[in-house]
Formats: C-alpha cells, structure tokens, sequence
C-alpha cells in the first residue's frame, strides 16, 4: 500500500522507484506521434498514463489479490527519438528496446509496437503469437503515402514474419477499412473480432477464443486505448464509437492468466482531448491488470522461477 496518499504519489509509474533496465519487467515511455493520420497529441501519453497511475497504488488487485507494484519492476524513463524522422525512431525505439527482458511500453503512436515487435523477435529468434485490441485493423499498407505509420504497423509484422497470423487476435474491430484491406488481412489467418462479437458474446466468451487462438506460443500484447468506445476513452487521435467498455477490457484480461505474455504496449493515448484523465486512467488499469497476470504466473510457477 502507498506510504503517501495518491495524489503524492511519485510521478514514474505506479510510483516504481527502481529505474534498473536489468529488472525482470521494464516500463519504459514512447512518446512519438509524427506517424499519426488524425489528431496528434500522443507524444504526451506516457506522461499522462504515469500521472493517472497513481491511482492504483493503495490497494492489491481486487480479484487476483497480488499486488503489481511490488514486482519485480522497474520504470526506466523514456526513450530517445529521432525528432520529426519516422523510420529513424524506429530503428531507434528497436536498439533500446532489444535488451530488456520484459518490457511494457507507454506510447505514443501506435506504429512504435513495430519497432518492438523487431526488437522482441530478435532476441527471441522466433515470431510469436499476437493479441491486439483496437478499433482498427492497423494492417493497411500504407497511410496516405506514408509507409510506417500507426495505421500499418501489422501489415509489416506479418509481411516480415514478426507474428504468426494464424496465433494473431485482434479485438474490439469497427473502424471503417477498405475491403481489399480486411480481405488481406482475413487471407493472412488473422482472426478479427469486432467490438459488436464482444458486446454480443461476452468477455468470457471473447477471453476463450483469444486463449484458443493464441495457444502455448509466446505471445505479445498490443493494446490500443481506441479500442474502447469514446465514452471511455476520450483522449485519443482517431475515435470510433460502438467500442468496448472499461469493464469488458478488464474483464476480458483477468481472464488471460493462461497466455504466456512476453511483453505489451498500451498506444494512443492523447491526453489533449481528454476528460478528467478517464482516458489515462483506463490506459493506466489496462497496464495494471497486464501486471497482475504475470504476478498471478508467478504465484502459481513458486519461488525460484
């Protein structure tokens, strides 16, 4: 529990004091957005998930009952950019990324999750499994002339073997797309779940298909905060209404303590154009409840592993 009320709280995340990039899960801030397509604003997102953060550190997790700050965690700062230069940052964001072991990153944009999907592949010496919940496909080939952008960053994961398209899940789908771009996609073996499956189906029913989908292979966790509806998620550079709920994302990560995590994202936070800091503050959860899974793991894997 915090030794100071919340509003004191120190402004890293979760009040983490360490800053040791050697710790077994690393935060580490992205905070480019010259790849957007709408509004800009995203560059302030890890900032404002920090702040928002600290309303999570006076109690343990209310259903897995472990206590995500007390992990071994370590928040790192932000990393260095390439200023207004876009595949720049991007070799940039995968050569300060590429050695930390497990790493939870705060954009920013969403075309940052290519440069660490790079990094993490590497390092692995394989491709792994993908879970992404977003209002859009994020696989069209390009934006607007623009190649890397945050509305491509999966047509290059796949296209340069990063992911296994048949382990890949996208959730909370409802974005307008061109069809020769959803078609590509569903050739892939990319499975598409709209927001309207979720809210027909129900987070349990979504969490069993995501677990099925993905298997026992390494997987990543890309989660951009458009994926909830506006009501929710006000901050952020392309809103689509019809989306998913705060408790049904919640509701549906609780549910994943079965997925073999190595690593996550939270993108698209633009605190600009937010409302009482909801959006940062759902961003922030989703990170919390991200953190609790691997505490849960490691509570049921027993000391030493």
């Amino acid at each position: 529990m915090a030794a100071v009320p919340t509003f004191a709280v120190s402004p890293s995340f979760l009040g983490i004091a360490r800053t040791d990039p050697t710790s077994d899960f690393v935060i580490a801030g992205i905070p480019m957005d010259i790849g957007t397509t709408n509004r800009a604003g995203t560059r302030e997102g890890p900032a404002a998930i920090r702040r928002a953060s600290r309303m999570l550190t006076d109690g343990e997790h209310p259903v897995h009952r472990v206590a995500p700050d007390a992990m071994p965690i370590a928040d790192i700062g932000d990393f260095t950019l390439a200023l207004g230069d876009i595949p720049g940052s991007l070799g940039a964001i995968a050569r300060q990324a590429e050695p930390l072991s497990h790493l939870i990153a705060l954009g920013g944009e969403h075309g940052v999750t290519l440069p660490l999907l790079r990094a993490l592949t590497a390092r692995l010496g394989r491709k792994v499994a993908l879970v992404h919940f977003d209002a859009h496909v994020d696989t069209w080939p390009d934006n607007f002339g623009q190649a890397y952008a945050h509305g491509s960053p999966f047509y290059h994961a796949i296209r340069e073997g990063l992911v296994e398209p048949a382990r890949m899940i996208q959730i909370g789908i409802r974005s307008p797309v061109q069809n020769e771009v959803m078609d590509w996609t569903l050739a892939q073996g990319v499975a598409v779940v709209s927001a309207q499956d979720v809210h027909a189906a129900g987070p349990a029913a979504i969490a069993r298909r995501i677990t099925d989908c993905v298997g026992d292979a390494p997987a990543y966790l890309s989660f951009d905060i458009d994926a909830l509806d506006p009501a929710f998620a006000p901050g952020t550079g392309t809103p689509e209404v019809g989306g998913l709920a705060s408790w049904q994302a919640q509701a549906i990560l609780r549910r994943l303590d079965g997925v073999s995590f190595i690593g996550m994202d939270m993108v698209e936070v633009a605190p600009a154009y937010d409302v009482s800091e909801i959006t940062a503050l759902a961003a922030a959860t989703m990170v919390w409840e991200y953190l609790a899974l691997q505490a849960v793991r490691a509570r049921r894997q027993g000391p030493g592993r």
